[in-house]
């Protein structure tokens, strides 16, 4: 017999080991890939808290007052990045007036900090505002306090916008 005839009737138990330990470092290498991603993945507290600052500001871009009473506390303090301070009251009246209007707002490299029941988030607030009929490109910097309250819905109680 030849050589090549005599390797076809030994038992393939190398290459099952090998093919064994190719599925093993497949399955490890899935596992590490997926666990990482599971780390990395937003809690759901930071899912919930994006999706109220999404909602707040689509509510100051197209003036959905009802959304922005939901979303803002009863005692907010809201600061401009001209060190004008407001409060509920007069945060929503600019909007509702048309005094605080925007053609485009967005926020942008949004960073969300949960301790307990509060939410510090840092964003770029990105606008083209609207003063009369003029379009003012609006470039600041947000730092915003949300707490969860106890029927589970996080409100706006502190903004801060400043200048970079």
């Amino acid at each position: 017999m030849t050589d090549e005839r005599k390797r076809s009737y030994v038992p393939d138990t190398y290459n099952n080991k090998e093919i064994s330990m190719k599925k093993a470092t497949l399955i490890v290498s899935f596992l590490c890939l997926f666990s990482g991603y599971a780390a990395a993945a937003p809690s759901s507290a930071e899912q919930e808290v994006a999706e109220a600052v999404d909602h707040l500001t689509q509510a100051m871009l197209h003036k959905d007052i009802p959304q922005l009473q939901a979303l803002a506390a009863e005692n907010l303090t809201y600061g401009h990045s001209s060190g004008n301070i407001q409060d509920k009251k007069a945060f929503i009246a600019d909007i509702e007036t048309g005094k605080s209007a925007f053609k485009t707002l967005e926020m942008q490299n949004q960073k969300i900090t949960l301790s307990g029941d509060v939410a510090l988030v840092r964003n770029h607030f990105s606008a083209q505002a609207l003063k009369g009929t003029e379009v003012v490109p609006t470039e600041i910097e947000n730092f915003q306090i949300w707490q969860k309250q106890k029927n589970g819905k996080w409100l706006l109680i502190g903004r801060q916008a400043f200048r970079f």
